[in-house]
């Protein structure tokens, strides 16, 4: 984990560290919320700075529009500049949790001149396969 936060231009400190292996080892995005009941020892901001130094480099994306707030999950670029790995979401409206499609790559998306993508977000809602047993 602190070759992924030095390949990002990031100091690895325990804190930084222990949020990184949380969010690696959910294999979904969380929420500020999911991430203090994980990390316990870790006061809200400190965990906040560390998701906004994560961001500021491409470590993790932040998913907008579940309903629920803004949700992290670990970018498994290798940029500290660039998202390479941008990818499909799909929120379950039953269970509320949110999935990665790392296989269903967003579309590429043409803008007219003059406009400067930053991110994109690509959230499908529905009902996961688990809920529909």
């Amino acid at each position: 984990m602190e070759h992924l936060l030095e390949e990002h231009g990031i100091k690895a400190t325990a804190n930084r560290l222990m949020i990184a292996r949380a969010l690696h080892d959910a294999h979904r995005p969380l929420t500020m919320t999911e991430l203090e009941a994980e990390l316990e020892t870790i006061d809200k901001s400190n965990i906040f700075r560390a998701l906004q130094v994560f961001r500021d480099a491409h470590l993790v994306h932040a998913l907008e529009d579940t309903g629920e707030g803004i949700r992290y999950e670990l970018c498994h670029s290798h940029s500290h500049e660039t998202d390479d790995d941008l990818h499909v979401h799909f929120f379950c409206e039953q269970c509320h949790r949110t999935f990665c499609l790392e296989d269903v790559h967003i579309p590429e998306v043409t803008v007219p001149d003059g406009y400067s993508v930053q991110s994109a977000s690509y959230l499908l809602r529905g009902i996961c396969p688990e809920c529909q047993k």
